[in-house]
């Protein structure tokens, strides 16, 4: 079944449809200079769908925290959150089928990206069960996906970039329909805006920006410079939910408005500069300082997103079951298991065995960080549950414990290759156990080891063994 809303009129006057249904498989791009008219757009196609499907709004300036009021949608401010509270709110959002407002509008830049990062990386995760469909709107998403670096770290902008591409490029499947709204293609990751298949290009004048809308609307590149003469709220559309041929919009008339209105042009009217000085001027008193006072517990988000839509039959969490090692051992391989789960950062492969030991009903603290890092080592190392319970392989655990964390990934795979009498690892799989991709720094590891007493290595003509000191221990 085809469900259309009207987005505004063409140039003949007649209503332009867009076909919700197909929106929601093949996603959307909206782009225009400041003033344009995107969030408008954006306010156009939030209040149409309101009442059809869930909504999530990615919300950096807290533009559309008024959609509350009217439909009903959870505002959620990052500022009175942690990162691990965003995710778990993601992933519940989903399965409360809640319409959220990510207000992130009182943060940092830093914070918001890694605000925006955790909450969608929580929804992605959510599971397979709760894979309804959901519209995700992101604003000014060269914020979250941009395709250089800024003012931020390398960690916020790779988990906030990861986040948008999860959204735009796996996201179909698990019912997740991004909607992002840019001011300048050239800002935004080529990755994420790739996956788009229908657009709305509003006005813009930067040659490059128009040369590109252009090319994405299968238009001539000498009618690019129409782009500068739309009006504010005209939009070229194209797009399976929009049209086959480029077609202008424009955009409907919202019920609702921003909080935060533009610039208005008031009477002005000169004073002297010697009143200015003294009202500008005036001394200022310093107050006494005051004693800081505690500041209010921050409201406890997941239970609002519990208490949400309370009409919705939901399980009751059950109370969690004991955990056997044969268990944790098997979770910790379907970690292990993910595409390049062998170079993403520790942090990240813990949060994703929590997410799986609550699916399994058992605590999310059932193993700590250190005794996750070991047991993931030896599950890399290609070891199987049985043979974890071996002597000879609690004393491999002991020599690895025994030296700095980094390495105790290369020295379960060395001793399972030693143990198995297989030939030693090469600097690949070394390197991969180490979580780099230089070879170089593979060697050194064992260079390292070597210094330590710990193994020997003889080197020869295109092999090499290593035999493990005091233990017996050499590969093939």
């Amino acid at each position: 079944m085809s469900v259309s809303i009207v987005m505004g009129r063409g140039r003949d006057g007649a209503d332009i449809p867009l076909d919700l249904t197909e929106l929601l498989s093949t996603r959307l791009l909206v782009q225009g200079n400041s003033g344009s008219g995107k969030s408008h757009l954006l306010r156009r196609l939030l209040e149409q769908t309101a009442t059809l499907v869930q909504q999530v709004i990615v919300d950096p300036e807290g533009d559309f925290v008024t959609l509350a009021e009217k439909y009903g949608h959870l505002v959620i401010d990052a500022a009175e959150q942690t990162e691990a509270t965003l995710r778990a709110a993601g992933e519940r959002a989903r399965m409360h089928r809640a319409s959220v407002v990510l207000n992130l509008e009182s943060v940092e830049a830093e914070m918001q990206l890694r605000a925006a990062g955790s909450f969608l990386n929580g929804m992605f995760e959510a599971p397979r069960t709760f894979w309804y469909p959901v519209l995700v709107v992101v604003d000014e998403a060269q914020l979250f996906a941009p395709v250089a670096g800024g003012d931020t770290s390398d960690e916020a902008r790779r988990l906030s970039l990861g986040a948008m591409t999860n959204l735009m490029c796996r996201g179909r499947k698990r019912g997740l329909a991004g909607v992002i709204a840019t001011q300048r293609l050239a800002k935004l990751a080529k990755n994420v805006a790739a996956e788009a298949s229908n657009f709305l290009m509003g006005r813009t004048f930067l040659d490059i920006d128009m040369l590109r809308a252009a090319d994405l609307l299968g238009m001539e590149r000498r009618t690019a410079e129409g782009f500068r003469d739309l009006a504010r709220g005209q939009f070229m559309a194209l797009g399976p939910a929009l049209s086959r041929r480029p077609l202008m919009v424009t955009i409907g008339e919202v019920e609702t408005a921003s909080h935060a209105g533009g610039p208005v042009l008031t009477p002005f009217e000169a004073r002297p500069a010697e009143d200015s000085y003294s009202l500008i001027l005036e001394p200022v008193v310093e107050p006494p300082p005051r004693p800081r006072e505690r500041r209010a517990a921050a409201p406890d988000l997941l239970a609002q997103l519990d208490a949400y839509n309370a009409t919705i039959p939901v399980e009751e969490p059950e109370t969690p079951c004991e955990a056997d090692p044969e268990r944790l051992w098997s979770l910790v391989e379907a970690v292990v298991s993910e595409t390049d789960s062998a170079y993403r950062p520790l942090a990240t492969l813990y949060q994703d065995f929590q997410l799986r030991a609550r699916i399994e009903k058992l605590s999310r603290d059932v193993l700590d960080l250190a005794a996750f890092r070991i047991l993931l080592a030896s599950v890399r190392s290609g070891t199987g549950y049985a043979q974890s319970v071996e002597p000879d392989w609690q004393q491999a655990l002991d020599v690895a414990r025994s030296l700095p964390e980094d390495v105790q990934g290369v020295v379960l795979l060395l001793a399972r290759a030693a143990l198995d009498h297989a030939p030693c690892p090469d600097d690949d799989a070394i390197a991969q156990a180490y979580g780099t991709h230089s070879l170089g720094r593979a060697r050194r590891q064992l260079a390292y080891l070597e210094e330590r007493q710990v193994i020997v290595v003889q080197e020869m003509a295109s092999t090499r063994r290593i035999a493990f000191i005091g233990l017996g221990w050499q590969t093939a």
